[in-house]
């Protein structure tokens, strides 16, 4: 009875077009009355209680990190670094864009964030080459969702916080799978490239001298995610602390060093990290009151009673959460999905042995794919947004990156050890 309230009432809001935060916050209302509390406060109270946690503070810097960085010119030294490093071969400038969106991640965390800096400053370079403009922005898309997974991450920074797991941990679990997806990407590109005959107009010749150049333009861009990882798992500091160092590295080389930041730029980029900073907490305070209500009604429970009359195996569990996490990925962003689904499988992985390290990269992974996939898709729409093209367009040209983000998820899946490496050597 709880869990069918709770997917029909939420759905139900989401289709008739209520905003995400307050379809929770109504579906909140709905379970209060089915669940017979009698009680208004319980909902304001959790609201609180949800978002009254020290390691939440972490995502409004790592947002204004991001900002001060594209507005300060260290996207634009990224992008000239990776072009350097592997423009001159067949397809270059598409090998450029997934570098740059691996390299991008380690110092914003939000997919949507690295599509837009990336590319703002490759689409149009990409289309003067004559490159096809859906496959490009497929390309771009499918480069941006790599952000989510290597750290920072902002939704491992949630669910790090829902789960009560080491937020450094998950940080050093994304690694390996941001890679292994990086060079996936990468290889689907070699095909294309190969199948579409790509051949640039422009000659660009290797130089090292013009590598250096672009290496020490870049290298304060390459610093930051090793001082921001290398702090955490030292103890230097905390994950939030670690914000609050990326905002004034950010500052100090973008005002002082690169000198494309002025002072004046700064209220519009506080403003623009507030928005965007309130719009997360106010989802994860809506999905705390959410939580709750299913915590009480039983629902991991129920359902982990369900899953287990289906089948024993862990792993094929595991599977079956997969799945049904990308069907909800499609329908709904990774924030509102992480927060509200989090809290009610976490007890159920705990319960047949997994780990929930594990699970938490696992589920990133899962609902980043939902940011490529329509209806509501995210990076979809900034895709969109970046070459005019249509959306569904857009899909087909993804279809090959999607795939292989699903494939990726099944292999490490059932290879744990893959993402556990990591995190286990500290």
């Amino acid at each position: 009875m709880v869990i069918a309230s709770f997917l029909i009432s939420l759905f139900a809001f989401l289709l008739i077009g209520v905003p995400v935060s307050f379809s929770l916050l109504l579906t909140s209302f709905v379970l209060m009355l089915v669940l017979d509390l009698n009680t208004f406060q319980v909902i304001p109270q959790n609201m609180i209680v949800g978002t009254d946690n020290y390691a939440l503070m972490a995502i409004p810097f790592f947002m204004m990190a991001g900002e001060i960085m594209t507005a300060g010119g260290l996207s634009k030294r990224i992008v000239d670094f990776a072009n350097e490093l592997v423009g001159y071969v067949r397809g270059g400038l598409g090998y450029a864009t997934v570098i740059s969106g691996m390299i991008f991640a380690g110092v914003s965390g939000t997919a949507v964030a690295d599509t837009s800096a990336i590319g703002s400053i490759l689409a149009p370079v990409m289309l003067k080459e004559g490159y096809d403009k859906e496959k490009s922005t497929a390309l771009i898309c499918a480069a941006g969702c790599i952000g989510p997974i290597i750290p920072p991450s902002y939704p491992m920074i949630l669910y790090g916080v829902l789960a009560g797991v080491s937020i450094a941990k998950l940080f050093l679990g994304g690694f390996l799978p941001g890679i292994i997806a990086g060079l996936g990407i990468m290889s689907i590109w070699y095909f294309i490239v190969r199948k579409e005959g790509y051949q640039p107009k422009t000659t660009i010749k290797f130089s090292g001298k013009r590598l250096l150049k672009s290496f020490l333009g870049a290298i304060w861009a390459l610093i930051l995610p090793v001082i921001i990882l290398g702090g955490i798992v030292s103890g230097v500091f905390t994950p939030t602390e670690s914000g609050v160092i990326a905002v004034f590295y950010a500052l100090f080389v973008c005002l002082f060093i690169y000198k494309e930041l002025s002072i004046k730029d700064i209220p519009q980029i506080l403003i623009k990290s507030a928005r965007s900073t309130a719009v997360v907490i106010f989802v994860a305070a809506t999905a705390s009151s959410v939580a709750y209500m299913v915590t009480v009604g039983h629902v991991p429970q129920d359902l982990a009673s369900f899953l287990l009359g289906i089948t024993q195996n862990k792993y094929a569990i595991l599977l079956l959460i997969d799945i049904l996490l990308l069907a909800v990925g499609c329908v709904l962003d990774l924030t509102p999905a992480m927060l509200i689904f989090g809290p009610i499988f976490v007890p159920l992985v705990k319960s047949i042995g997994i780990d929930p390290l594990f699970f938490g990269i696992i589920m990133v992974i899962v609902l980043c794919i939902g940011l490529i996939t329509p209806p509501v898709g995210t990076v979809l729409y900034v895709g969109c947004g970046l070459t005019k093209i249509t959306m569904m367009n857009l899909a087909k040209a993804l279809l090959p990156y999607i795939l292989l983000y699903v494939a990726l998820l099944f292999f490490l899946t059932l290879m744990p050890q893959l993402v556990l490496f990591i995190p286990n050597l500290f």
